[in-house]
């Protein structure tokens, strides 16, 4: 699993797993502009089931600039997680530089009705030619 998904956190019981994806066909380096994906796999080894509510990222580029997204839910979503299934989803991220990183957390339900953050491990973002 940690050569699929190799940056992980897990915070009371439920395990975030990131693996990022640079999209070269997606990028225009010419005009500032470079594009990954990334696949989250969201597991709950916890005893209750768990509802995804809210998510907030922090997205910082290459020079430095930081750019916070919050809102409800990711994809379009709010899933709900029995006790050990996960959920998975796929998003982007564009940048004007060719590296950058990404962490953040997701504001949680559990089936109590008790409310929780769960961490987003941080996970770079770099283009393969600065890799090199």
């Amino acid at each position: 699993m940690k050569a699929l998904f190799p940056h992980v956190a897990t915070t009371r019981g439920v395990t975030v797993r990131v693996a990022v994806s640079f999209l070269p066909e997606q990028a225009e380096p010419a005009r500032g502009r470079w594009f990954w994906s990334y696949h989250i796999r969201i597991e709950n080894d916890g005893p209750q089931a768990v509802q995804l509510l809210t998510r907030h990222w922090i997205i910082t580029d290459g020079r430095g600039a930081r750019h916070e997204v919050q809102g409800d839910g990711v994809v379009g979503e709010q899933p709900m997680i029995a006790p050990g299934r996960s959920y998975d989803y796929v998003s982007g991220c564009p940048l004007a530089t060719p590296t950058g990183q990404m962490v953040g957390y997701y504001g949680m339900i559990a089936e109590d009705g008790g409310t929780f953050d769960i961490a987003i491990p941080r996970f770079p973002l770099v283009a393969p030619a600065v890799a090199q």
